[in-house]
């Protein structure tokens, strides 16, 4: 299933922003709001503000993120190997299919808070997907990802960044109301729940 949700992907490049980098971008380039109101609400000079936002744009316009390989054939190939070699353990295989500097980020901590994991080794530790979980391939806005589900329920989404044959970043959201959306999008649905039926009814 096959899912092309630009909305959804600047959620994830958003994630990847400090919070003062996410708050100053999201009040002047979406609100439209002057930087001097936007250092009153923040604390900060306006200097300081501009200089986030700045710096946010960039993020999210891609100079600090590895454009994703056009060959979308090859990037399942990647991913594929990638999802084999972690429910097969294989910490070596893993290694080969990631970048050295492969980042991982998600908001799988405490609370939902932003967890930034760097390097092939740390990542491919992490690398190992719920109990009972199940793999959905889906597209965002060009690139490879999955929707993962346990026990018919959408748990997480892992999105991808494909380039060399090899994956560059993943990036994981398993805040519930992000990954119903998700999910709505890519047409997976969990099973309706059914009422008993009343003997004599």
């Amino acid at each position: 299933m096959l899912a092309d949700s630009v909305g959804l992907a600047m959620l994830v490049v958003l994630d990847r922003l400090s919070p003062a980098e996410r708050l100053a971008f999201v009040l002047h380039d979406m609100f439209e709001l002057p930087f001097d109101e936007i250092a009153g609400i923040m604390g900060r000079t306006p200097a300081a503000t501009r200089q986030l936002a700045s710096r946010a744009r960039r993020r999210v316009n891609g100079a600090e993120i590895p454009s994703p390989d056009p060959d979308l054939v090859r990037q399942r190939r990647v991913v594929d190997a990638f999802y084999a070699a972690s429910r097969a353990g294989d910490f070596n295989a893993l290694l080969q299919i990631l970048d050295p500097d492969v980042v991982l980020t998600s908001d799988f901590g405490p609370d939902g808070q932003r967890v930034v994991v760097r390097g092939a080794a740390a990542v491919a530790k992490q690398a190992r997907g719920p109990r009972g979980g199940r793999l959905h391939p889906v597209l965002v806005n060009g690139a490879v990802g999955a929707l993962i589900t346990v026990d018919d329920q959408p748990f997480a989404v892992l999105l991808f960044t494909v380039a060399g044959d090899r994956i560059v970043a993943i990036d994981g959201l398993r805040d519930p109301e992000r990954v119903r959306q998700f999910a709505d999008a890519a047409g997976i649905s969990p099973p309706p729940v059914t009422s008993p039926v009343r003997e004599g009814s």
